[in-house]
């Protein structure tokens, strides 16, 4: 199988993922500071299918984990649902507003 690479594009605000040279994921997210809001998950058409959504979303949460300054909005749906099924990483979760 061909290599991943993540990598964290800072100047376009997106986590990628690729599969060799071909991209195949990207994570856009908002970062002012204090909170990540991670926006928009996308996986290239052609690519779907093979769980790279998943493992983009799994490298940028493993990524603000280890920055330690960082909590997470899970703005994206599809965010919000890997984080459901991952509850052990809920202690990244950004506290919700009451009401």
């Amino acid at each position: 199988m061909t290599e991943l690479t993540f990598a964290d594009e800072t100047d376009a605000s997106r986590y990628t993922l690729y599969r060799g040279a071909d991209l195949v994921s990207v994570l856009d997210y908002r970062d002012d500071g204090r909170t990540v809001a991670l926006t928009r998950a996308y996986t290239i058409p052609t690519f779907r299918g093979h769980g790279y959504a998943g493992e983009v979303v799994a490298r940028a949460v493993e990524q603000i984990a280890q920055r330690g300054d960082r909590v997470v909005s899970p703005v994206c749906w599809y965010v919000a649902e890997w984080f459901d099924a991952h509850p052990e990483r809920a202690d990244l979760l950004a506290a919700r507003a009451a009401g």
